[in-house]
């Protein structure tokens, strides 16, 4: 069995064959149409085993979106729990106490004070904000290259190819 490098050497040496007196032409069709059959059943095989490593892909993306959701839920769960259990130590005043299991304290955060902004930012005087850097606006130096218009620091490049299995 050929590889698919195999075949497309083999193929790249009938097209030079073309150039060679010596060999005729009805050679050099049955040698391509046999190497187009070859890469076709090579191709074949190709998309079988992406359409079973697609099939893969979609039942472990899947998985992971379940486990990723159920993730959250219990995170939430918990942080709810710990939200509520503070509450009830806050109110009855037990902030600080021992068990036979664990040690239990409510504490005052650290780390700096946390601000509230109460005005939109552009309220905000020039002093108290981070200029940003300017960033490219890709749809608008598109749109005007598209319309022809010359930009010297900017150019459309070629599109790629793909392949569509379908």
């Amino acid at each position: 069995m050929y590889s698919l490098y195999e075949l497309t050497g083999d193929f790249l040496t009938a097209q030079e064959m073309l150039f060679d007196e010596e060999v005729d032409t009805e050679t050099i069709l049955n040698t391509l149409d046999c190497i187009n059959c070859m890469i076709e059943e090579k191709a074949d095989n190709y998309a079988k085993i992406m359409k079973f490593a697609e099939g893969q892909i979609s039942l472990i993306k899947n998985e992971r979106e379940r486990l990723y959701k159920r993730e959250k839920m219990l995170e939430e769960k918990c942080q709810k729990m710990k939200e509520h259990l503070k509450e009830s130590l806050e109110i009855t005043g037990k902030t600080k106490f021992k068990t036979a299991l664990h040690t239990f304290s409510v504490c005052q955060n650290g780390g700096v004070q946390p601000i509230k902004i109460d005005v939109d930012v552009t309220d905000i005087p020039e002093k108290y904000t981070i200029p940003q850097p300017p960033k490219a606006d890709m749809n608008a130096i598109r749109e005007a290259l598209l319309k022809n218009e010359v930009l010297p620091w900017a150019h459309l490049e070629e599109k790629g190819t793909s392949l569509r299995i379908r």
